[in-house]
């Protein structure tokens, strides 16, 4: 059994995952709008794995016999002025996703759930993953600045991401 705490730490923690997965999609919209078809099948791809993460976190706290309470999402921002100032919003995000999950970690080990601390693991490694994907595209859009061409090759580049 997952005590109240840590139910209630997880919970919140599902509805970041979800307004990750919102922000995202928000993303993609701009882009697709932008007519950036590689960005946004990154932005949906990167959308789709933030849903896979609550989806993670809802069926771990049933596993444990806890409760899911599922609470509004906050809107997400609708435009950005550049494809930079998105990624750069982007890894912001992870950032503080990241610190949201250390913080999980920690609640874990101070209550000294086991369980819940082997289950973070997943999420702790995955974190390295997320900000480092987009630290590379944020590194590259600020060496391509505005060249048209240099947007236009890695916005094809990006469109390769596999889901």
């Amino acid at each position: 059994m997952i005590s109240k705490t840590m139910q209630d730490a997880l919970n919140d923690q599902i509805n970041a995952e979800l307004f990750s997965w919102y922000l995202y999609l928000s993303m993609a919209a701009q882009f697709e709008t932008m007519n950036w078809k590689g960005m946004a099948k990154w932005m949906r791809i990167q959308a789709g794995e933030e849903m896979k993460h609550a989806t993670k976190i809802y069926d771990f706290l049933f596993d444990r016999n806890g409760q899911v309470k599922l609470a509004a999402l906050k809107g997400p921002k609708t435009s950005w002025a550049s494809p930079l100032e998105a990624f750069s919003e982007a890894l912001e995000h992870e950032r503080m996703i990241t610190s949201r999950i250390h913080a999980l970690v920690e609640k874990a080990m101070k209550e000294k759930d086991f369980a819940s601390l082997a289950f973070l693991q997943w999420f702790v490694a995955e974190q390295v993953e997320e900000e480092n994907s987009a630290t590379y595209v944020v590194d590259r859009l600020k060496l391509i600045k505005d060249s048209p061409g240099g947007l236009g090759y890695f916005d094809h580049e990006l469109g390769k991401r596999g889901e």
